[in-house]
């Protein structure tokens, strides 16, 4: 039997089993993929009540709270719950627009342009790890959409098991669930790629020329350092040495820090800073217990008492702007450097859905997809 793809003029398969010349030919669908961006997430409202919802999911994540499970209990809701919602929602509503989230706004856009770029033959969709759009809702849309396999991207272009880790997994589990279970590929983190790095240095390089800084400061989130401990499978090499970070290999394939500081890297190169003209540093400590370092708030007073007057801010880790890149750096980090008598402050936009980042992440995308063969015999 002769198996043949048959198209109409408008592009599309027939579903139609046809007979021609005595011989049997079968109509094969062109396989369709399925993409599936998942983000962080953001509360409903900036009110109290769904902060406090969102937080409880987010921080009650084992891999973000990676600690003993009586100890997490205690923490979630004894110290962090009481306390951290009503000030995360005074926060979450300075930053909050007409539309909504900031990070839900941003991260559907490039959704929506990312579908217009892949085409019809795609299925591009979004999920939340915590909060909505969920990501069983998201599967489901996808397999209703008849989709063979899917794409899988965590918009976060350094691993961390508290991050993408946690999104791969969440991911993994739903979709096990399911009866049927469509095959599913990872891109893992793209923190090197070439093509992020690119689109990195296409939506930096305007704002420093129009901005004029006498240093660049590329700022990430933070981790516990006990996480980064714990992804380095030789146990003696990640935060063993001041110079850990400085090239990626086997023993730190997997550490936060040696990525974010390989991008940072590959960033100043393709924006010809030299050494002495940019540093990467680390945000959003939470808890008492050491974090990793240097620490970006306590960068801030070093730069200045070093005699930086115009600093600008980069957040190479988040694809899209957020409350830590728009409130934490954005407002109090301007308002920290201004106190520290700082001359200008410039916080650098994330990707969010710029064309070249839409465009790298649909090189990366279409790299996996590969070509499927229509014809072939029995």
């Amino acid at each position: 039997m002769i198996l043949v793809a048959l198209r109409d003029r408008s592009g599309s398969n027939s579903g139609d089993a046809r007979r021609v010349g005595g011989g049997a030919v079968s109509v094969v669908r062109e396989p369709r993929v399925g993409v599936l961006l998942v983000n962080l997430g953001t509360p409903d409202t900036p009110s109290v009540k769904d902060v406090r919802r969102y937080l409880r999911e987010f921080l009650g994540d084992p891999r973000v709270l990676d600690v003993h499970p009586v100890l997490r209990w205690y923490l979630l809701n004894l110290v962090f719950l009481p306390f951290r919602p009503r000030r995360s929602a005074a926060q979450y509503a300075s930053i909050w627009t007409a539309a909504g989230s900031p990070l839900l706004l941003h991260s559907r856009a490039l959704t929506t342009a990312l579908q217009q770029r892949l085409g019809s033959s795609v299925t591009v969709d979004l999920a939340m790890r915590y909060g909505q759009p969920t990501v069983d809702n998201a599967l489901d849309r996808l397999m209703a959409a008849a989709v063979d396999r899917i794409i899988v991207v965590p918009l976060y272009p350094q691993y961390a098991s508290s991050a993408g880790g946690t999104a791969i997994a969440h991911v993994m589990r739903r979709a096990a669930e399911r009866w049927n279970v469509p095959p599913i590929e990872i891109v893992a983190d793209y923190f090197d790629d070439p093509r992020f790095i690119e689109a990195l240095c296409r939506s930096v390089r305007p704002v420093l020329d129009g901005f004029d800084p006498d240093f660049v400061l590329m700022s990430y989130h933070g981790v516990p350092e006990r996480q980064v401990r714990k992804s380095d499978p030789s146990g003696d090499w990640c935060l063993q040495s001041d110079r850990c970070c400085e090239g990626i290999d086997q023993a730190n394939r997997w550490c936060y820090r040696a990525q974010c500081f390989a991008t940072s890297r590959h960033l100043a190169a393709g924006l010809g800073l030299a050494s002495h003209q940019t540093g990467t540093a680390f945000q959003s400590r939470l808890g008492s217990d050491p974090w990793i370092r240097p620490h970006t708030d306590r960068m801030f007073g070093q730069l200045a008492a070093a005699g930086v007057r115009r600093l600008a801010v980069v957040c190479p880790g988040f694809a899209a702007d957020c409350l830590e890149t728009i409130e934490e750096i954005g407002d109090r980090g301007a308002h920290a450097w201004s106190a520290l008598g700082g001359e200008a402050f410039q916080l650098v936009p994330c990707l969010n859905a710029e064309p070249g980042w839409v465009d790298a992440l649909a090189g990366m995308i279409e790299a996996r997809i590969g070509i499927e063969a229509s014809v072939g015999s029995i």
